[in-house]
């Protein structure tokens, strides 16, 4: 069981993406802006983290780059949700530090298979 940080300003889209994952067994922490994201890795370091791009406030680009700059933090892996969808927006997303990047709409069991590769590797 992994501990995972779900960020999305979406209440649909972070409940579906909670459900998924907690069925797994993962313990889910649901929050719905960049700033309450980075403010919960604090708290207590997820072991993985999935944020959506576009929020209100601090938005998943500049929540990640607070995060990849946090030395306690900066190995946090990271999966980018977002409905940009472009080659520009996907670069944008790895060069901020993502490790994975998964465009809306998804396939939930898709993405619970990238949560899973993730944390395999870094596990």
């Amino acid at each position: 069981m992994a501990r995972i940080l779900v960020a999305d300003d979406d209440v649909d889209i972070r409940e579906l993406v909670e459900f998924k994952l907690s069925s797994l067994g993962h313990d889910i922490t649901a929050v719905s802006d960049g700033q309450a994201a980075i403010d919960a890795c604090r708290a207590q370091r997820p072991d993985l983290a999935v944020l959506d791009v576009m929020m209100p406030g601090v938005s998943g680009l500049d929540a990640i780059r607070v995060i990849r700059a946090d030395p306690a933090l900066a190995d946090l892996p990271v999966i980018l949700l977002t409905a940009r969808a472009q080659e520009s927006d996907v670069e944008t997303g790895f060069d901020s530090g993502a490790d994975d990047y998964v465009t809306k709409p998804f396939s939930p069991r898709e993405l619970a298979s990238r949560v899973e590769s993730l944390l395999s590797r870094v596990g």
